[in-house]
């Protein structure tokens, strides 16, 4: 598929089938995550595949707004291998995981899967209930596999603001 039609056509499902992903697809959407960009090469992100009815139920703990797709990704990051900027009050873990996640939902797309962010939770709980190393962040979930019958993007998906509004030449 074509780059503009992937970013153009891509929405938040929230009704998936039990229709599991390929493997091959599942792959080649990993694979796109850990090609992406981070500070320094620093690669701080892990990607943990969830699949597991058991695993599930615990996602379906933390978030009311898992919608039923049969393959969860959680996407954290190393706190310790990060690389902190000048000013010292931001560093290169959340952004660096949110280009990784990014770049697994766009992926997904273009691979024909469906997918949805999930930041409503707590990372804390998540950390701990899905048994994750003390120095790991969980910066998101998603949501990864195929719409059920009837699922589509919201009725406002197509509503942008122009880029007047949102972009400024200096």
């Amino acid at each position: 598929m074509e780059f503009k039609e992937v970013v153009k056509n891509r929405y938040s499902c929230k009704k998936y089938s039990d229709r599991q992903v390929e493997q091959e697809k599942l792959t080649s959407i990993l694979e796109a995550g850990r090609l992406a960009p981070t500070a320094k090469n620093l690669q701080e992100q892990h990607i943990y595949v969830i699949q597991s009815a058991e695993k599930l139920a615990v996602i379906d703990q933390l978030t009311p707004c898992r919608y039923g797709a049969p393959t969860v990704l959680a996407v954290a990051f190393d706190k310790n291998n990060v690389f902190t900027y000048p000013g010292e009050k931001r560093d290169s873990g959340v952004e660096d995981a949110t280009i990784v996640a990014t770049h697994l939902i766009l992926a997904a797309a273009d691979e024909g899967v469906d997918s949805c962010w999930i930041n409503y939770f707590d990372p804390d709980k998540a950390a701990e209930l899905l048994g994750l190393p003390e120095n790991e962040e969980v910066l998101m979930i998603m949501d990864l596999g195929y719409a059920a019958e009837g699922a589509g993007p919201l009725p406002n998906h197509t509503s942008r603001k122009p880029l007047s509004e949102t972009v400024t030449y200096l």
